[in-house]
């Protein structure tokens, strides 16, 4: 085990070791990965996901358990927290009286669930996917901002992670410098941990790196399928969404591996009609075919190779980083 740790800003204000959060997935990111992230020092997020709107997500209590005493965040898409909220009003409540490390929104508006964790005197996570989504959380008043690159699997936007961080962090440090900044998209090692800290964030939200991590609730085969691929074969698309008929809001696509449902709809795009292959689809998913079924990871797939416990992937990840930073440091040479 490594003697050595990564002191930030997010280690400092969440108590944690590692600068490392594992991203709250849905459908993937349970109990039991949340709560191994956080014993291993990082800071696992439970994936609330689509709140329940879905019929077919994992119990968001029950996987809460799971984490055992273990001090975890939440994280939903917010403009699904947003209808769940219509018909059971009490969850958002029912979560914030649990006392969760943080709240972790993504994808709409965060003001009023914001608002509704400051009251708690929970810390808010808001990731974004461009600049004004990133001026809005800090309007909102958000703890800290993740600068999403368009690298990341399942859904995001358009920007690439190595432009977005630095411009992020010049728009936090002029306007709100105690707000933390977050980097995301295709940081799956240590050489991107290293690199996210270069570009000034505080720390690195890891999806796909978790998702393949064997306490995730990914189905193995579609772990078998990304360890055996490349970057180059995930493709960011709204089709899939429209396909399965899941109501995503523009301008969000959706990374996943391209599988032969992808290359028999490249190009058709225009004859899709919303929901038309939603049966299908959930069948294919209760038969575990990912022909059919996306398997939801980023372009970091090139470097996962194997499914190891979580607690092994933040070891190996912090080791790396520190060795890399170290390294850097010999490329300065003083010049007489």
């Amino acid at each position: 085990m490594t003697t050595q740790r990564l002191r930030t800003r997010l280690t400092d204000r969440f108590g944690i070791k590692h600068p490392i959060i594992a991203a709250p997935m849905a459908l993937i990111s349970g109990g039991a990965l949340a709560g191994a992230v956080s014993r291993a020092g990082g800071l696992g997020l439970l994936g609330g996901g689509y709140a329940g709107t879905l019929g077919r997500e994992p119990d968001l209590q029950a996987e809460y358990q799971k984490a055992g005493n273990t001090r975890i965040g939440v994280g939903f898409i917010t403009w699904a927290l947003d209808e769940a909220l219509k018909t059971t009003p009490a969850l958002l409540d029912d979560i914030l009286a649990r006392d969760p490390a943080c709240l972790f929104l993504s994808f709409g508006d965060p003001t009023p669930h914001a608002n509704a964790a400051a009251d708690r005197g929970v810390p808010v996570i808001c990731q974004c996917q461009t600049i004004e989504d990133a001026r809005k959380a800090l309007d909102a008043g958000a703890t800290a901002i993740v600068a999403q690159g368009t690298e990341a699997g399942g859904h995001g936007g358009a920007r690439a992670t190595l432009p977005f961080v630095p411009e992020a962090v010049d728009l936090v440090t002029q306007q709100a410098p105690d707000t933390l900044v977050l980097a995301a998209g295709g940081i799956a090692d240590g050489r991107g941990l290293a690199a996210a800290l270069m570009l000034g964030a505080d720390g690195a939200v890891v999806g796909s790196r978790f998702w393949a991590a064997e306490e995730a609730l990914t189905h193995p085969e579609a772990t078998r399928r990304a360890a055996a691929a490349t970057g180059d074969v995930t493709i960011r698309s709204g089709l899939l969404d429209t396909l399965r008929g899941t109501p995503w809001p523009a301008p969000y696509t959706f990374r996943t591996l391209k599988n032969r449902l992808t290359e028999d709809w490249a190009g058709r795009e225009t004859e899709a009609e919303f929901g038309q292959l939603a049966d299908a689809y959930n069948a294919a998913r209760a038969d575990g075919d990912h022909d059919v079924v996306a398997s939801v990871v980023g372009e970091a797939t090139g470097l996962i190779h194997d499914r190891p416990p979580a607690a092994d992937i933040i070891e190996s990840m912090i080791s790396r980083a520190i060795e890399q930073i170290s390294k850097a440091s010999g490329l300065i040479d003083t010049m007489a």
